[in-house]
């Protein structure tokens, strides 16, 4: 069994995905809009460019997302977290960097009594993420 995070947008999965996979490294295994779907006719034009299912693989696990339609948009994300474990302080400061970029840092990267680097930030698109870095190579 995997846990796979699904993430929900109001309509900025497209470039949030994009930025992940850079971010990240990964590589995007699909991404495809309403628009795309063999029920696009039953999809309203102004939706087709919403993205109705995406997947990053990084490693050997899956981030996926979608957008919702704006006619029930989700409020946005809370209560959670994405929590990443590094294998290098070098690597921690990378991810974390890049994630930060146009977004807010809510606890700097920095020692812990638990871990060689430990950072929290929200991403410019209001996802929430944990840097971990158990050792310092």
């Amino acid at each position: 069994m995997k846990i796979n995070p699904y993430l929900i947008f109001n309509g900025d999965c497209k470039a949030a995905f994009t930025f992940y996979a850079q971010a990240l490294q990964g590589k995007l295994e699909a991404m495809m809009s309403f628009g795309e779907t063999p029920a696009a006719e039953h999809v309203p034009k102004e939706h087709h460019h919403l993205i109705i299912h995406t997947c990053l693989k990084v490693g050997d696990q899956m981030l996926m997302a979608s957008d919702t339609t704006p006619d029930r948009p989700t409020p946005g994300m809370s209560g959670c977290s994405i929590s990443l474990n590094v294998d290098s302080v070098a690597e921690a400061d990378r991810v974390f960097n890049a994630l930060a970029e146009g977004g807010k840092v809510e606890m700097p990267l920095e020692a812990t009594f638990w871990a060689a680097r430990f950072g929290m930030l929200v991403d410019k698109f209001g996802v929430a993420w944990m840097v971990n870095c158990e050792k310092d190579q």
